[in-house]
C-alpha cells in the first residue's frame, strides 16, 4: 500500500462515483428537451407533468455530478501533480474549454429551467432547456477529447523541461480514437437514463398500471431500449477494432489471449493470470475471423502488460448488459404490440430491476478503457509510476479515508433523496403550483399510451 496504490484507489473510487452522474444527467437532459417539445406540440398535460418531474431529479444529479467532479480537478494537483507539470500545456486548455463552454453555459440556463417558469415565456424556457441538454454533450465533448489523447497521445512534442507541448490542436481534439468513444459514451449516457426511466415508470406501474405519466415514461423507454441498444453494439464494436491498433496489448487482455497467432479462440470465461502468462482455464468457442494475426499478450514485456483479469471480466459484465438491455427492448416491444407493458408483471419487474444496469456498464466500460491501458497514463509515452505526486503513503491513506467517509454520508444521503423522489413518481406534480405555464391552446393529440388527456 505506497502512495501510488493509494492514490490511484483514492482516484477511481471518486471517478466511479462521479461518472454516475454524468452518465444520467447527460441522458436526463435530452430527455427533458423531447417532453417538453412534445407537450408544446401536442398540449398533453402528462408531458408537463413528467418534464416537472423528471427536472427535479435532473437538477439534484446535475448538483451532485459538478461537486464530485470538482474534488478530481484537486487530486490532479495533491495526488497527479507529476502528472499535471508535464500533461498541462495539453490537457489544461482542453479542461478549460470544457469549463468556459459547457458548464457555465449548463449552469445559467438551469437557473432559467429551474425558476423561469414566471419569468420567460414558454418557447424561451424549452430554449434554455435546450441549451443546458446541448452543453451536457459539449462537456461529454471536452471531457472524452482530454482523455482519448491520454489514450492515444498525437500531435505533440517535449520541451527541454518534459512538458508535452500541442503541435497541430485540432489532431490533438480529433484524435484518431475520439470520434467513437465521444459517440460510445453518449449513447452510454441515453441507454442509462432509459433505464432509470423505465424503472422507474415501471415500479409505478407496478402499483397503478392505469398511471398515463408512468405508460408514457415507460414505451418512451423501450424505444430507446429497442433503438439504442443494438446501435451501441455496433459502436462498441467499431471502437474496439480502432483500439486493437492503437492499444494492441489492451484488447489482448479483453480476449484473454497470451500467444500470437493468426488463429485465436474466443473465451467466454476463464481465469487470465499474469504470473503463468496464460490462463489457468478457460471456456472457449472457434473465432469466426480467422483472417488477422492478433498479438497476444507475451508479446509484450510482462512490465508493459494490464491486469488482464480485471479487464476481462470488466469487458464481458459491460456487454452482457448490453445484450440484456437489446432483449429488454425486444421484449418490451412484444409486449407492447400485445396489449402494453403495462399488462405483463413480469415485464415490469425485469425493466425495474434492470434500472442499475446502466451505471454497472458504464463503470465496467471505465475501468476496461483505463486499467486497459495499464502501466501507462499517457499511453506509451509517461507511466502511471512517473504522475504521482512525491507524497508518503500515510498522507495518501489519510485523503483516501476522508473520501470514503464524506461519501458514503453525503452522496449517499443525496442518491437516497433522488430514489425516493423516484419512489413518488409524477402523481406527486400533478397538483399544479402557481406560476407554472398552461398548457398550449393546441388541439389535444394522441398520446403513447393511446389515449386522450
Amino acid at each position: 500500500m505506497d502512495a501510488l496504490l493509494l492514490s490511484r484507489l483514492q482516484f477511481a473510487f471518486t471517478i466511479a462515483y462521479h461518472i454516475i452522474f454524468p452518465s444520467f444527467t447527460i441522458g436526463l437532459a435530452s430527455f427533458l428537451v423531447v417532453l417538453e417539445a412534445v407537450w408544446l406540440a401536442t398540449g398533453r398535460q402528462a408531458f408537463l407533468n413528467l418534464y416537472r418531474f423528471w427536472l427535479k431529479i435532473f437538477a439534484l444529479s446535475f448538483g451532485m455530478g459538478v461537486v464530485s467532479g470538482v474534488v478530481m480537478s484537486y487530486e490532479f494537483g495533491t495526488n497527479w501533480s507529476a502528472f499535471s507539470a508535464r500533461t498541462a500545456p495539453v490537457l489544461g486548455p482542453l479542461l478549460a474549454f470544457e469549463v468556459l463552454t459547457a458548464f457555465f453555459l449548463e449552469a445559467s440556463f438551469l437557473g432559467v429551467m429551474l425558476f423561469g417558469w414566471k419569468k420567460v415565456g414558454r418557447k424561451l424556457h424549452f430554449t434554455a432547456t435546450a441549451i443546458v441538454a446541448f452543453g451536457t454533450l459539449v462537456s461529454a465533448f471536452w471531457i472524452i477529447s482530454a482523455n482519448s489523447w491520454m489514450q492515444h497521445p498525437v500531435s505533440f512534442t517535449i520541451d527541454p523541461r518534459g512538458r508535452m507541448i500541442a503541435v497541430d490542436w485540432l489532431k490533438v481534439i480529433f484524435n484518431p480514437t475520439f470520434p467513437s468513444r465521444y459517440v460510445h459514451m453518449v449513447l452510454a449516457a441515453y441507454l442509462t437514463t432509459a433505464l432509470v426511466v423505465g424503472a422507474a415508470s415501471a415500479f409505478q406501474l407496478l402499483r397503478d398500471n392505469k398511471q398515463p405519466e408512468s405508460k408514457i415514461a415507460l414505451r418512451m423507454a423501450i424505444g430507446m431500449f429497442a433503438v439504442v441498444a443494438p446501435l451501441q453494439l455496433i459502436v462498441g464494436d467499431i471502437s474496439g477494432k480502432i483500439a486493437e491498433q492503437v492499444q494492441p496489448a489492451k484488447i489482448a487482455a479483453v480476449e484473454g489471449l497470451w500467444d500470437s497467432r493468426t488463429e485465436q479462440p474466443f473465451h467466454i470465461l476463464a481465469w487470465p493470470d499474469r504470473n503463468i502468462q496464460g490462463n489457468r482455464w478457460d471456456i472457449s468457442v472457434p473465432k469466426l475471423d480467422t483472417e488477422a494475426h492478433v498479438d497476444g499478450l507475451k508479446a509484450f514485456p510482462r512490465a508493459d502488460q494490464p491486469p488482464a483479469a480485471l479487464i476481462f471480466y470488466t469487458f464481458r459484465i459491460m456487454v452482457g448488459l448490453g445484450l440484456a438491455m437489446i432483449g429488454l427492448g425486444v421484449w418490451g416491444l412484444i409486449a407492447w404490440r400485445f396489449g402494453g407493458p403495462e399488462r405483463s408483471k413480469l415485464y415490469l419487474l425485469a425493466a425495474t430491476a434492470m434500472g442499475p444496469a446502466g451505471f454497472v456498464a458504464v463503470i465496467c466500460g471505465w475501468i476496461t478503457a483505463e486499467v486497459g491501458r495499464q502501466p501507462y497514463i499517457v499511453y506509451g509515452v509517461m507511466r502511471t509510476a512517473e504522475a504521482v505526486s512525491p507524497i508518503r503513503a500515510g498522507q495518501a491513506a489519510a485523503s483516501l479515508t476522508g473520501f470514503l467517509t464524506i461519501y458514503a454520508i453525503v452522496f449517499s444521503v443525496g442518491v437516497l433523496y433522488i430514489l425516493r423522489l423516484m419512489a413518488e413518481g409524477p402523481a406527486a406534480v400533478l397538483v399544479e403550483p402557481h406560476g407554472t405555464p398552461s398548457a398550449p391552446g393546441s388541439p389535444l393529440g394522441q398520446g403513447l399510451d393511446g389515449a386522450s388527456s
